[in-house]
């Protein structure tokens, strides 16, 4: 009897232990126990032993997606984001995880573009390039032209493209500030920059990619390689609706400036013979595509105008009135009169073909019914960006007959035109001053062309060109504005006089974006025979630029 009642004693004490052992363990798993979860102390009821316990290890908390934040990725260029800033009803989140919706680069949404353009120094020979020669050149490939250096852009524009392309490889990308981009690309031809397309000036050609320009009027980003699109994903992608890209076209404007235009002899010959289009009717598109269209007319016209002759012997001009036709045809917006034969049938013939114009209601310059009105500018804005024209004819005397009270072209005043330059761009026009200079038949621009060149580029005008020219002549770029000292004939019937000087010229194309000039391309064109002239085949092409750009001291 006794030994059981030890037994039982100790039973007792065994469960007492127990017992003691799990209260003290569940003690420990309290709520504010570190290194457990459990939402509530768990005590167990009378009698219940519980021998094990379950450990939890800590786990991160979960990000709550909240419906109004917005996640703006830190490598959309810095515009974007101060277009972005500017949207007061945005509630931007900290990390992408806890947004509802996202702002970034990627074609899942696109809602803007931002557009870069392929850029060398202007005087390289080369026109485009391929979408696949790029991307080697990031990866460690080949310079696309032929260089060694590595492709030169600002760090945004690295940021961008890699996350288009992925990283670039060791050493295949320059990263520069942006001032600094064209001097390294200029001392070291041939070389290639990627720039954004607001950032573009005259120094700069821009090259295709894939036979794509960002310059061009059919331009579409969704299929350029150059074109970063910027997608909003999300809830509310509808937020983003306004944002902007950095080329909108409604934003630029195109200005072509031409040559010669003399609608006579052998010229006129051959438009009596094939029709009064026939000399357009190759590079007609050239002409068309330009918002304003810039025809340097030197030649009257005048009523009972003799049949032309195409081995006229005389130098004493006239256009029959019919072949204006021809002006209407190729889309002409402005008439430049700087030329030496306007007085060649002296005022009345002046004076009906200054009548001529203003029925077709083209604004002319640079001559007119005396001096005063010759003088003045032509004022154009065309999507938002401020255009003026003004001219003189560099020779005087009895080339510039405008006077008090009677029709010509105007002499070159130099003092004149400065201060109407300088007050023009306080007005915020583009000035683009053209010459009826002396006719030099040399690539190379002589002495005076140059002085007084730079004298209305210094004056701020942003473009300086030589009308005059039969052949084609060299080019400057200084202080930012563009000068060319000829381009060469558009109509007239030198082709076999000096060639093949007088047998190639070029048609400058000149695009303005945003209130600003920022590149010119340069068309070329050969003539055919005494009036048409058509696109230059590459060959061709490439030999013209290459004998220019070295006349140009490039």
């Amino acid at each position: 009897m006794k030994t059981n009642t030890r037994w039982i004693i100790i039973a007792l004490v065994v469960l007492l232990v127990l017992f003691l052992g799990t209260l003290a363990f569940r003690y420990q798993a309290l709520p504010w126990s570190p290194g457990f979860q459990t939402s509530t102390a768990y005590v167990p009821p009378p009698g219940e032993v519980e021998s094990t316990a379950t450990f939890f290890p800590p786990s991160p908390p979960t990000p709550t997606v909240k419906q109004d934040l917005i996640w703006i990725d830190p490598v959309l260029p810095a515009a974007l984001k101060d277009q972005l800033a500017g949207m007061s009803a945005l509630l931007v989140a900290d990390t992408r995880e806890e947004a509802s919706t996202v702002i970034t680069i990627g074609r899942e949404n696109p809602l803007a573009y931002w557009v870069f353009a392929a850029a060398a120094p202007f005087p390289t020979v080369a026109d485009e390039l391929s979408s696949e020669n790029l991307l080697s050149a990031w990866r460690g490939g080949k310079h696309p032209l032929g260089g060694s250096q590595p492709l030169l852009m600002t760090q945004e524009t690295r940021d961008i493209l890699a996350a288009l392309w992925g990283e670039p490889a060791a050493g295949a990308v320059e990263v520069l500030p942006a001032e600094e981009l064209s001097n390294q690309a200029w001392s070291q031809r041939p070389s290639l920059a990627i720039l954004p397309f607001e950032a573009l000036s005259p120094e700069w050609k821009v090259l295709r990619v894939d036979g794509s320009s960002p310059l061009s009027k059919d331009f579409s980003p969704d299929d350029y390689p150059l074109a970063a699109a910027i997608s909003a994903v999300g809830i509310k992608p509808d937020l983003f609706t306004g944002i902007e890209g950095n080329r909108d076209p409604g934003k630029m404007t195109s200005v072509v400036l031409t040559g010669v235009t003399a609608l006579v002899r052998a010229t006129a010959w051959t438009m009596e013979i094939e029709g009064i289009n026939y000399p357009a009717r190759d590079i007609l598109p050239y002409l068309l595509e330009a918002d304003i269209l810039h025809i340097s007319n030197e030649v009257p016209f005048l009523e009972g105008c003799p049949y032309p002759d195409p081995g006229q012997a005389g130098l004493r001009f006239c256009s029959d009135p019919r072949y204006i036709q021809l002006m209407e045809t190729i889309g002409t917006d402005v008439v430049e009169l700087t030329g030496d034969h306007f007085g060649d049938y002296g005022p009345e013939a002046m004076l009906y073909t200054l009548d001529l114009y203003r029925q077709e209601g083209w604004p002319y310059y640079g001559g007119g019914a005396d001096r005063q009105d010759a003088q003045q500018p032509v004022l154009l804005e065309h999507n938002g960006n401020k255009i003026a024209f003004l001219g003189c004819n560099a020779k005087g005397g009895g080339y510039a007959t405008a006077g008090d009270g009677y029709p010509g072209a105007v002499a070159c005043d130099f003092p004149t035109m400065t201060r109407q330059i300088q007050e023009l761009r306080e007005q915020g026009y583009n000035p683009i001053a053209t010459f009826q200079h002396f006719e030099y038949y040399t690539y190379q621009a002589q002495p005076d062309q140059i002085r007084d060149a730079r004298t209305l580029s210094d004056a701020g005008a942003v473009i300086v060109s030589g009308s005059q020219a039969h052949q084609p002549q060299a080019f400057e770029i200084r202080d930012g504005a563009f000068i060319h000292h000829g381009l060469g004939n558009l109509f007239f019937d030198q082709v076999y006089e000096i060639p093949p000087n007088t047998a190639t010229a070029f048609i400058d194309r000149h695009i303005f974006y945003n209130g600003k000039h920022i590149s010119t391309e340069l068309l070329t064109i050969k003539f055919m025979d005494f009036a048409r002239a058509r696109p230059m085949t590459q060959p061709e092409r490439e030999a013209l630029l290459r004998t220019v750009f070295a006349a140009s001291g490039w």
